[in-house]
């Protein structure tokens, strides 16, 4: 390898990793073929911050002298929400990792709103990834039913961003 394709791959790295910082990830793997045998796999990860819990003084019950009665069963809610949203048929996930944009830019209207009918191909919203702008388009017509992001959030891959109807 050259040193110029060594101080390419080092400013790459530099880049990815200033990406990972800015987002908010914990790590990003990217893998770049130069030749046939020449290629340049790189993961850039960092650990969380730890979350540094108290414990509060925990007091003893006092002995139950009767069992308590069991809980009717409740019949299921068809409008509650799914509590894994990636799991609803009518999600859009993130096709990459990058930051999400509601509006085409600061200040304008957003593109979608809970309750807004849109057509197949319709931009939702906007992942910009490495300075690009990547509109998100609609799969199919359908009804906003929810928005799962906010304006300026990093997003990863695959994350849920809207559920359509």
């Amino acid at each position: 390898m050259t040193k110029n394709t060594h101080d390419s791959d080092v400013a790459f790295i530099r880049a990815l990793a200033e990406l990972l910082n800015e987002n908010d990830l914990t790590e990003l793997q990217v893998k770049r073929d130069y030749a046939e045998d020449d290629s340049l796999n790189v993961r850039v990860s960092r650990k969380p911050p730890q979350q540094v819990v108290a414990a509060a003084p925990v007091q003893a019950a006092p002995p139950a002298m009767t069992s308590p009665a069991p809980a009717p069963l409740a019949a299921p809610d068809t409008a509650a929400p799914i509590a894994d949203p990636s799991s609803d048929p009518g999600a859009v996930s993130s096709p990459m990792v990058g930051t999400v944009y509601t509006s085409p830019e600061p200040g304008a209207a957003p593109f979608i709103t809970v309750g807004k009918q849109v057509s197949e191909g319709d931009t939702l919203l906007i992942v910009e990834a490495m300075k690009t702008m990547n509109h998100i388009p609609a799969p199919r017509a359908g009804t906003v039913k929810r928005i799962l992001v906010e304006d300026g959030a990093a997003v990863e891959f695959g994350a849920p961003l809207v559920i359509l109807e």
